[in-house]
Order: C-alpha cells, then sequence, then structure tokens
C-alpha cells in the first residue's frame, strides 16, 4: 500500500505569503493610480497652460499687430492709457517696446557700439519690452525681427507724449522719431503728443487724449488693411491742452515754430553731481583708476652708481589733476517765444485754436522735385484724413489749406 503525502505548507506561511502578494497588488494599483492621475493633472494643467496664455501671444496671428513706442519712457501715463485701450477693445494685437527713461529730446539718435539690455515689462494685455536705449533703437529693434516673432506690425504708434512737437520741435523730438524710423522701414506710423501745459494740465488729460486719438487709429489700420492709406508720409498728431472740447480734426503745414534754447551756465561746486548720470560717475571713478594704476605700473626704478639711492621716473602727471584746465557746466532749457506766423494752416497754430492738428512728415528730399514729390504726398495724406474721418459722425475734419 503505498501512502501518498501531502505536501501541504504550515498554515502559519501560507498566511504570510498572502499578505505579501497582497500588499503587493495594493502597491501596484496604488502606483497605476497615481501614474493616472499624474497624467490626468498634467494634461488639466497643460490645458489651463494654453487658456491662461494671453491672446496678444506672440504666435497669435489672427488680429492686426500694432507696435506703440514714445519717448517719454515706458512708464509714462500717455503711453500706458493708450495700451491700456487698444487691449480693452480687443481688436489688435497689442506690442510695446519703449524706452525705459525719459528720451524724448533724443532726436533720430542710435546707439551705437554699447550693449543695449531690454527687460520685460508689465502693461495688463500687451507683450512688452523697455530697453535702455532712444525711441529709434526700440523701433529698429522690434521691426528686426530679433525680439518679436514678427517683423513688420501693421502700424507703429509713437505717444502720447507730454508736450507738442510742432514745427522744428520735430528735428528734436524722440516720439517723432520712433514714427519716422519706421516710415523709413517701410511700416505705416502715427507720433502722437498731448500739449502739455505746465500748471494747467493734468494726468487724465492723457485718458482724454486717447479718446480723441482711437478713431484716427482704428482707421488707419482698417484703411491699410485695405491698401488705401498713404504709404510715402507718416503722420504727426497734435491733441490740444483740453483734448475733449477740440475743434475737430485739422490737416496742416508743419511750420518754422521752435522755442529759443536757452542755455545757463550753473555754479560747478552746487550743481556739477546733477548732471553726471551714475554711469557716467562711474566712468570717471574708473577712468581716475586706470590712470593711478598706469602712472604706478610705469614708474621705473633706476638703480644708481650709489649704493641705498633709489631714484623715481614718474610718467607724465598720471593721477593729478590739470589746474590749468577749466571746467564749466550749463543746463539747456527750452523758453516758448511768441510767434508772429498767422498762417491758420500752420501745426502750432491749429493746435493753438484748439485743433486737433495732423501733419504729413514725408522722406522726400529737397533735391528732389520735391514740389510735386511732396504736393503729392500731402494731398494723398489731405485726403485720407478728411474721407477717414468723415465715417464717423462724431468727428469734425478741417482739411482747407
Amino acid at each position: 500500500m503505498t501512502s501518498v503525502r501531502n505536501n501541504l505548507m504550515p498554515p502559519g506561511l501560507v498566511t504570510n505569503l498572502e499578505e505579501v502578494l497582497l500588499s503587493k497588488k495594493k502597491k501596484k494599483n496604488k502606483e497605476n493610480n497615481e501614474d493616472n492621475n499624474e497624467n490626468s493633472t498634467k494634461e488639466s494643467n497643460e490645458e489651463g497652460n494654453e487658456s491662461a496664455e494671453p491672446s496678444t501671444s506672440d504666435s497669435d496671428s489672427s488680429k492686426p499687430v500694432v507696435l506703440v513706442t514714445n519717448g517719454d519712457g515706458i512708464e509714462s501715463p500717455g503711453l500706458v492709457y493708450l495700451v491700456e485701450a487698444l487691449v480693452r477693445d480687443g481688436l489688435y494685437n497689442v506690442h510695446v517696446c519703449a524706452p525705459q527713461s525719459d528720451k524724448s529730446m533724443s532726436g533720430h539718435s542710435v546707439t551705437l557700439q554699447e550693449t543695449v539690455a531690454v527687460n520685460s515689462a508689465e502693461i495688463n494685455g500687451a507683450i512688452a519690452y523697455e530697453v535702455s536705449g532712444t525711441p529709434v533703437d526700440c523701433v529698429s529693434l522690434a521691426l528686426s525681427g530679433a525680439l518679436f516673432s514678427w517683423s513688420k506690425p501693421a502700424l507703429v504708434i509713437s505717444g502720447i507724449n507730454r508736450g507738442s512737437s510742432c514745427g522744428h520741435h520735430m528735428f528734436y523730438s524722440g516720439v517723432v522719431a520712433g514714427a519716422r524710423e519706421a516710415l523709413l522701414c517701410g511700416v505705416p506710423s502715427l507720433s502722437i503728443s498731448l500739449n502739455w501745459k505746465k500748471d494747467e494740465s493734468q494726468e487724465k488729460d492723457f485718458k482724454d487724449a486717447v479718446t480723441v486719438c482711437l478713431p484716427l487709429i482704428n482707421a488707419a489700420i482698417r484703411d491699410i488693411e485695405k491698401g488705401t492709406f498713404p504709404k510715402s508720409c507718416s503722420l504727426n498728431v497734435e491733441i490740444p491742452t483740453a483734448p475733449l472740447t477740440n475743434k475737430g480734426f485739422k490737416f496742416t503745414k508743419q511750420s518754422m515754430w521752435r522755442s529759443t534754447l536757452c542755455w545757463q551756465a550753473v555754479s560747478t561746486s552746487r550743481y556739477a553731481g546733477q548732471f553726471m548720470s551714475n554711469q557716467q560717475s562711474l566712468g570717471l571713478q574708473l577712468a581716475q583708476l586706470s590712470r593711478d594704476a598706469s602712472a604706478a605700473g610705469a614708474a621705473r626704478r633706476l638703480s644708481t652708481q650709489k649704493k641705498n639711492l633709489v631714484e623715481i621716473e614718474s610718467v607724465g602727471a598720471a593721477g593729478k589733476s590739470d589746474t590749468s584746465r577749466v571746467k564749466k557746466f550749463f543746463r539747456l532749457e527750452f523758453v516758448e517765444k511768441e510767434q508772429q506766423d498767422s498762417d491758420e494752416d500752420l501745426d502750432f497754430r491749429a493746435l493753438d485754436n484748439g485743433f486737433v492738428a495732423i501733419t504729413p512728415l514725408s522722406l522726400h528730399s529737397r533735391t528732389q522735385t520735391e514740389t510735386e514729390a511732396e504736393a503729392e504726398a500731402e494731398a494723398a495724406a489731405a485726403e485720407w484724413v478728411f474721407t477717414a474721418l468723415a465715417e464717423d459722425p462724431q468727428q469734425s475734419t478741417t482739411t482747407e489749406s
């Protein structure tokens, strides 16, 4: 008789194995659940990030691109109110590239052989950068394709700046230079200024100025897309001191008006430090240290035949002030003077009379048959101003010449 022996494991060992297997199963299920949760969380975050992206992202091509710059600096109320209004309307993809500090009288200057710093800036709803350069630097950089993914916006708006840019002030003006640079690059442009008066104007006047110029901006972009906007000139827009009580838009001619440039000598001991920026001050200190080091290194010890005698030969007077040189400090101020020209169609005269003055600025050289070319450009601009704004019944337009 054969006996069969049951190879049964001890009950205690079986129980332990069951517990181990159950533990592993639970752990595996937990890991699977965590993976699923992680994937769903990742997908949810990605969807949230996509929905959180502003409508003004660099890749958004559904709306016309508008580039805004100015001369007063990126924190100036004129630029901020204008950008906020353009974003609020939701019609455009708004980008900003503006000086980080006041460059309102920089003219058409550029920064060469120096590094220009660019930092992102916060203006709700717009992609904005501040640049350690001039308005022309800002526009040139923005249109180069190096900063933004695009290189040609529908329109460049320079402003709204504090103080008028009529007459010969256009040559000094940074806000006009920003628009002129866009024109040089083949991009339609507007420069906008508010006729700011000391002790009379208030910051809220910039909001009113935005209200006044928005119809012109909208008309410009509308006709740029149609191909009917003047291509050979930029428009300089001057808004009167009391924007909301203006008498309408008036097409004007550039005048010979300018303020008197008044230079005044100031005390060297009292005011010298005020005319020196931090970078200039640091540069002078470094230059002085360099001169001192050069003098020390250039000093030579000459051994002579006499023992224990050392002579020092110093090279020049490096590191020492030259008392024979005269240093003076001056301050430049613009002083307004009475204008004798009574032509009502000049920019400054129309502005003083309460009109929004619109002046075309062309690139035609005086060596060309400029009477024909300029007259043609002005006629095209005048016709556009009249027809574009005439479509808005709330806007009155005057274009007599």
